[in-house]
């Protein structure tokens, strides 16, 4: 029998269900993120070596993992696949399951964030943002004629409007009225910046800036260094060095309570699988060490 990282049964027995939410509809650059979350799947279950060598064990032996995929939101306007995404998310996490999101484009991740603030008060969450952009438009309306407030890149301004404190990492590039709201000392967003003359922060840095009992990690792939993970619509130079981001998760799960998780924007390249690939070892590492107790039985 072919060993599957999938090891749940069905989703009611699962401890954590890997949700595809393929979605596109507001891209603006390199089309393709619509793939990604099949990608990424196909990558966890076939490409991926299940034994991890930190562990020296394989995690999915111990760890119950089950999967939803979400095909029928492709074609939706924004509004209704934000909807979608969050009924979805919304009845896994009320069955106490935790939900890892793969997207698609980063709009997806709204809908999680407004199914987990009825499960927890964003005030007392911190979502930590890799990525290369900040994500903080109102609206998609100074590059979009059909302007929407629900795009890619307003989702974190829609999560901070929810509620949530913001931990952004890897920024790189951002539009002028994002810059003013981040710098507003009243929304109290702290970024961290690449590049520009700005030293890379120390994890420690990162993790003082946490404030909050509670963190959900929400990875864009171009916050990574396009050398690790090409494959993504709008690339940026620069970004998080691998080993890097793997420390930065890996030490924030510890110190904090980690009560979901995505990871967005993977756009499959025709010759490489270079970024599916490191999204589902993100992926599977993330699940590990969320549930390292399990690991140790």
């Amino acid at each position: 029998m072919i060993d599957s990282i999938f090891s749940a049964k069905n989703n009611n027995e699962a401890d954590v269900v890997i949700i595809g939410a393929p979605y596109e509809k507001t891209a603006s650059s390199h089309k393709g993120t619509v793939n990604g979350p099949q990608a990424v799947m196909k990558m966890l279950d076939s490409k991926l070596e299940l034994f991890d060598r930190t562990y020296k064990i394989e995690p999915c032996d111990k760890i119950k993992i089950g999967q939803k995929n979400l095909d029928d939101i492709k074609t939706l306007s924004p509004a209704k696949a934000i909807a979608k995404i969050r009924t979805e998310t919304g009845k896994i996490l009320d069955k106490n399951k935790f939900v890892f999101l793969l997207g698609g484009e980063h709009s997806v991740s709204l809908g999680f964030f407004q199914a987990l603030s009825k499960k927890y008060n964003p005030k007392n969450v911190t979502i930590l943002h890799i990525d290369a952009h900040c994500d903080l438009r109102d609206s998609d309306a100074d590059y979009n004629e059909d302007s929407s407030n629900l795009a890619h890149s307003c989702v974190m301004r829609r999560a901070h409007e929810l509620g949530y404190n913001l931990v952004q990492v890897g920024i790189r590039t951002y539009y002028k009225d994002e810059y003013k709201y981040f710098t507003d000392p009243k929304n109290n967003i702290k970024v961290f910046e690449w590049g520009n003359s700005k030293k890379v922060p120390s994890i420690a840095e990162i993790l003082e800036s946490i404030k909050t009992k509670y963190v959900h990690i929400t990875i864009d792939v171009d916050g990574f260094d396009p050398a690790h993970m090409p494959g993504t619509g709008t690339a940026v130079q620069g970004g998080l060095e691998w080993w890097y981001g793997i420390e930065l998760i890996e030490r924030v799960i510890d110190a904090k309570h980690l009560i979901g998780a995505d990871i967005v924007e993977v756009s499959p390249m025709r010759d490489s699988i270079l970024t599916e690939y490191g999204a589902a070892q993100l992926c599977y590492t993330i699940i590990a060490h969320k549930f390292l107790n399990k690991l140790k039985k």
